[in-house]
């Protein structure tokens, strides 16, 4: 590893520079980085992702961003003594290394490191110490029951297909995960959408005077769905979860109320229209009365009044640092990657320890991933869809053992073609002896006087001789 000594935000990366210290060249300056190797930067300045796409360039394999702040559990805590660049106050939250839109050109991976393990390793390549380091990835797993969250907003196409598609997986985890789903909404007093009257300066983006808001999802503030519209559909289905999910984890009702809405109602023309949740409650099983009391008990989304439950969720998304939607959290750690259900059962079965996995994962996180969700339901992978070197569950056959099934079943049929070849073969030449017996050579060499071959062929008449 080497340690850049720069923050990497001049996209002309010095690759002379840093430690540990290189001989020197003709020229007078250190041996550039030798490949392959992991570069450290500082942290600051540029985005992550500006840092990272240098480091690329300058022939970087991965990069380690150093942190400057630390985190104030760790500068509070005397046995870690870390301590802030000067300038910088001390984090509650671990920034999140996210894209900043400028492009998915980079192919390599990235670190943030703490300050107190950074200025650790700094020491050791100033001293012109080799530093050998190993970047790995792994879900944590701390217990037999992981706990995962979704954060997303009622109008995300991003979470369509995996809202629609995961209750199976959820169901089949049973009590051995812990399912909790958020609403992403807007704090409309940090965005300025309330006036110093209380006035909804923001119009239809928000509710309750412009406290809640939500983006436009179709960019026309007077026409189709509102952002109002957004935050009134997020609370509702903050209720749901309240009142038919947050006991069990689970939340099956949930999972079949939003099933139910992308099906029937979630479109301009229906999104808000009062006869469509009603059909969608009723196909859910759900009491609407109940929801829509819940709705009004935490505060409602008239006038310039809190609502508790939206307060709770714009609490809580500051507290964990979404910053984009959807996002899944395993563990209280971020799943980067395609919201797709059968990636987030495989995540979500490597988040329990070792040895305690429900046997639901043991039997389908060797499934393609066509295949994870229906397995889920039925214990088993299809026969097509198993991935190599995994072996199927459910009383099923491994790929190993079907490969030499097919050559069994090879070898067999052709050994018994191969038999019937030879035994055609040996009736041909039998009649062919047979036939050959019929005919008579005229003289002894079987030639006629001109030397020419002659036969005599038996035929009704008697003997033709030709």
């Amino acid at each position: 590893m080497y340690y850049a000594d720069s923050d990497l935000c001049d996209p002309n990366v010095d690759v002379h520079k840093g430690y540990p210290t290189r001989p020197l060249d003709e020229n007078g300056l250190m041996e550039p980085w030798k490949s392959p190797f992991i570069l450290m930067a500082d942290r600051g300045t540029c985005t992550f992702v500006q840092k990272v796409r240098n480091a690329q360039r300058a022939g970087a394999a991965a990069v380690i961003v150093a942190d400057n702040v630390c985190m104030c559990d760790a500068e509070n805590d005397p046995s870690i003594g870390c301590k802030s660049n000067a300038g910088f106050s001390c984090e509650y939250r671990v920034p999140i290394m996210s894209d900043d839109g400028s492009g998915s050109d980079i192919t390599i991976p990235s670190f943030l490191m703490f300050k107190q393990d950074a200025d650790s390793i700094k020491d050791e390549v100033k001293n012109n110490n080799v530093v050998q380091v190993e970047m790995a990835w792994a879900t944590p797993a701390p217990d037999d029951r992981v706990e995962y969250d979704l954060w997303t907003v009622p109008t995300d196409f991003l979470s369509v297909k995996f809202l629609q598609s995961f209750k199976k997986a959820s169901l089949a985890l049973g009590d051995h995960a812990y399912f909790t789903p958020h609403q992403y909404v807007y704090d409309g007093i940090l965005a300025n959408c309330q006036g110093a009257n209380g006035e909804n300066m923001c119009r239809t983006l928000c509710t309750n005077s412009g406290r809640y808001c939500a983006t436009d999802p179709d960019n026309n503030l007077d026409e189709g769905i509102s952002g109002a519209d957004v935050v009134t559909e997020a609370l509702r289905r903050i209720c749901i979860w309240k009142h038919f999910g947050v006991d069990d984890g689970i939340g099956e009702i949930w999972w079949s109320y939003v099933e139910q809405f992308i099906e029937r109602c979630n479109t301009p023309d229906y999104f808000m229209n009062k006869d469509c949740i009603n059909d969608v409650y009723k196909h859910a099983g759900i009491e609407g009365k109940v929801v829509e009391q819940c709705m009004k008990d935490s505060g409602g989304l008239e006038g310039d009044v809190p609502n508790s439950f939206l307060d709770s969720e714009i609490k809580a998304k500051g507290e964990i640092g979404v910053v984009v939607v959807p996002s899944l959290y395993i563990n209280n750690s971020v799943m980067r990657g395609k919201l797709k259900s059968s990636n987030v059962f495989k995540a979500v079965c490597s988040g329990f320890l070792q040895g305690t996995e429900p046997d639901i994962c043991k039997s389908c996180t060797a499934c393609s991933d066509n295949d994870v969700v229906d397995c889920t339901s039925t214990g088993y992978c299809a026969a097509s869809e198993i991935i190599p070197n995994y072996k199927k569950s459910g009383g099923g056959i491994s790929t190993g053992q079907f490969v030499f099934s097919m050559f069994a079943i090879t070898a067999a049929f052709g050994s018994v073609g191969y038999w019937q070849y030879k035994k055609s073969q040996k009736q041909m030449r039998d009649q062919v002896r047979g036939i050959l017996a019929e005919y008579m050579p005229l003289d002894e060499d079987g030639k006629d006087a001109d030397g020419a071959f002659s036969f005599a062929t038996a035929s009704n008449n008697g003997t033709q001789i030709t």
